[in-house]
């Protein structure tokens, strides 16, 4: 019996699908039926189903029920899970960057201070 994917997992795993991630960017604009998230893309109805049953079991999206169509909803408190998550690493590159950054003003000017005093030692020549 296999194991469910933690939430975590499941929620990168959905959005490595550029299909999904089209998906999900249409349900921030406001709920949809299958149909009208269809229209856009060139697959069939039970393709673009296949892949809310993949959002739905990750928890970006959620189903309702009006009457005979069952709007898409997005549930966006996994993404904020997975932005919250990139975030820490996100941090990490900022420091790096500063990191990097310190570096390099260090070195222009310790190269602009040499390009000075040899100007210096020639002019002392002539």
């Amino acid at each position: 019996m296999s194991q469910s994917p933690d939430p975590l997992t499941a929620t990168f795993a959905a959005l490595a699908d550029p299909t999904r991630r089209a998906i999900l960017a249409r349900l921030a604009e406001g709920d949809a039926n299958v149909s009208e998230l269809s229209r856009p893309f060139d697959i069939s109805q039970p393709a673009i189903s296949k892949h809310l049953k993949v959002l739905e079991r990750a928890g970006l999206i959620s189903r309702g029920r009006a009457a005979q169509s069952r709007p898409c909803h997005l549930e966006a408190r996994r993404l904020k899970e997975a932005t919250d998550w990139i975030a820490l690493y996100r941090a990490f590159w900022e420091q790096s960057f500063d990191r990097l950054d310190a570096l390099l003003v260090e070195l222009r000017d310790r190269d602009t201070k040499k390009d000075n005093d040899k100007e210096k030692s020639r002019a002392r020549k002539k």
